[in-house]
């Protein structure tokens, strides 16, 4: 932590903020076909065996309404919230707040309350990194508490329109008309409120092809979304678009926008800097070699898996919802 305030409270806010990605990732992995590659067939945390695609995601809903919500400050006026969904940034002050994701619709009576307790004017603008619903399923409650909803051209397609995950085997029906994004762009636009300059522009295909990063010019911090995953092998959902060669790109864009003091967001995991960002690239770059290598080589998809690219990894980056083989199948599939 980065004040007084809240070094005093570090103990404890570790340890709810661990505890709640281990929750999290549980839940998550919850929602994975039981013939998904590498996947046991026994639901983590105690969670039922269901197989309808409508009842995993009202399981995952339930079940992170019940995550502990985590608030860390990150600059003055600059607040993450982690545990359910996405990690979300309050920018706080007098000419309103600005949300950036707004993770799942039961978990934000949570957020209300927190973002209340920073003090300053109301909610004003919602952003969304991408169109994920543990990204936007909160959107609809956000909007009807009169915010703006500000995102990506597809992230309003892709919301407004059933769309599937195919990695998880999910299908979703178009989102309320109130979760929509009421304004969007194409490459970039630039947001000034409370004494800061947010910009805000958009990664090629790179998680899905509605990602864009946000980042606080004057507080020096920068919100990644989904192209990090920070600490392990991220979810490249091709169905949307995303591709090992875009995420390579998108973290090397974020490296190029921090500097050493930079506080950089990921979509998931803890707050990270330059050189942990420079590490998952490296990663990357390392199973994009690999894998295409093999393939290159006439390896099938399934013989490729078998040849483990990335078994000296997987004991850093393998510990999350994404195991090796997965995380290898996903690389190769978008190569």
């Amino acid at each position: 932590m980065t004040t007084e305030f809240f070094s005093k409270q570090t103990t404890r806010r570790e340890l709810l903020r661990t505890g709640s990605a281990l929750a999290g990732a549980s839940v998550l992995a919850g929602l994975m076909p039981a013939n998904l590659l590498s996947q046991p067939k026994a639901r983590p945390g105690g969670l039922q065996q269901v197989t309808s695609s409508a009842d995993r995601i009202a399981q995952m809903k339930a079940q992170m309404s019940a995550v502990p919500l985590v608030t860390t400050k990150l600059r003055d006026n600059i607040y993450l919230l982690s545990g359910p969904g996405g990690n979300m940034v309050v920018l706080s002050g007098a000419d309103g707040k600005v949300l950036v994701d707004s993770s799942f619709s039961t978990v934000a009576p949570k957020i209300k309350q927190a973002m209340d307790g920073f003090g300053g004017a109301p909610l004003k603008i919602l952003i969304n990194t991408h169109w994920h619903f543990d990204h936007t399923d909160g959107n609809e409650a956000m909007h009807q508490a009169r915010a703006l909803i500000v995102a990506h051209e597809n992230t309003r397609k892709r919301l407004s329109t059933p769309q599937d995950v195919a990695a998880f085997g999910l299908h979703f029906d178009p989102s309320p008309a109130d979760a929509w994004p009421q304004q969007t762009f194409t490459e970039g636009t630039k947001l000034y409120l409370n004494g800061e300059q947010l910009t805000l522009a958009y990664f090629p295909p790179a998680h899905t092809d509605s990602d864009i990063y946000v980042r606080y010019e004057n507080g020096n911090v920068l919100h990644m979304g989904d192209v990090w995953f920070n600490g392990t092998y991220p979810l490249i959902d091709f169905s949307s678009g995303g591709n090992i060669g875009g995420m390579i790109a998108g973290t090397a864009r974020g490296l190029a926008l921090a500097d050493a003091d930079t506080k950089i967001v990921p979509g998931h995991g803890p707050v990270g800097d330059k050189a942990t960002l420079a590490a998952h690239h490296e990663m990357l770059v390392t199973v994009r070699d690999r894998v295409q290598a093999l393939k290159a080589a006439g390896k099938s998809k399934e013989e490729t898996v078998a040849a483990k690219p990335t078994a000296d990894l997987d004991s850093k980056w393998g510990n999350g919802m994404i195991k090796g083989d997965m995380f290898t199948m996903l690389v190769y599939s978008t190569l």
